[in-house]
């Protein structure tokens, strides 16, 4: 898994045999789902199953069941076992339940904003120990403030979770599934808005959400080719202006490219 993912695959937590599966995917991280995807007979079977199958040779980050339920207290057991890379936190709202999964030996949390109350909470909970980023949980949001149409409706609450994480110095906010499997355009297109608001990754539903995922939040072979232009005329300018494509080249617009660049470099 890598440092700071760009595409989180679901997987239930009930079905190990497609645990492997999704640890090969190409997914950045692989989520073993004990919340959602469980019916409520089957979660201590399920929370069985995925603490027999951990291992430091394929870590998972582990959705738990929210902090207001009975499986809570029995889940935050697995927060520190091997194999647990971390700890997705769903319904997030109070620093307390984020500090108990910390001290339950949870490597870093990753908040699930999907209730006013925890939107309202998300600069508190982006700033505190151990979160490494937020995640919007778009759907159940919309659910809890009664919004319908999700494209412009959700507009300011997505910017307020990228303005949230960059005044906590976090990495940027993942944003929420996109539910159309069979539609790659609308996958393509539903990443590259979330990536121009700030957002640094998107969780996925199925394997074949993967790939767009990931390419939708790599830089592009044109990204690139321009990042280069722009840092090989600075190079040659001995600090004179220059224009590269038309544009002035300030000190913003280098450090975009060689932000272009490293990510590049640190991604297949």
């Amino acid at each position: 898994m890598t440092s700071v993912p760009r595409s989180y695959l679901f997987v239930p937590g009930d079905r190990p045999e497609r645990f492997a599966k999704a640890c090969a995917s190409g997914a950045h991280a692989v989520i073993v789902d004990l919340e959602d995807a469980v019916a409520p007979e089957n979660k201590a079977a399920a929370r069985a199953a995925v603490a027999a199958w951990l291992h430091p040779d394929h870590p998972v980050i582990v959705r738990i069941n929210a902090a207001d339920t009975e499986w809570f207290h029995e889940d935050c057991a697995l927060a520190g076992r091997p194999g647990v890379a971390g700890i997705l936190l769903p319904k997030a709202e109070r620093l307390e339940d984020i500090a108990a999964l910390r001290a339950a030996g949870a490597p870093m949390v990753l908040p699930l904003i999907e209730t006013a109350a925890g939107y309202d909470q998300a600069r508190t909970l982006a700033g505190a120990a151990g979160v490494q980023r937020l995640v919007f949980g778009s759907i159940d949001f919309q659910l809890d403030l009664g919004i319908t149409g999700e494209d412009e409706a959700l507009l300011a609450f997505r910017s307020g979770l990228v303005l949230a994480s960059r005044l906590a110095g976090i990495a940027a906010p993942v944003d929420g599934v996109s539910t159309a499997l069979d539609d790659p355009a609308r996958l393509a297109a539903d990443a590259a808005r979330a990536r121009q608001l700030g957002f640094g990754g998107k969780l996925c539903i199925h394997p074949k959400q993967v790939q767009g995922v990931n390419a939708a939040f790599s830089p592009s072979e044109a990204e690139v080719s321009w990042a280069k232009r722009v840092l090989e005329a600075a190079g040659s300018a001995n600090g004179a202006a220059i224009a590269v494509d038309g544009k002035m080249v300030d000190r913003p617009v280098l450090l975009r490219a060689r932000a272009i660049l490293d990510e590049a470099g640190s991604r297949s």
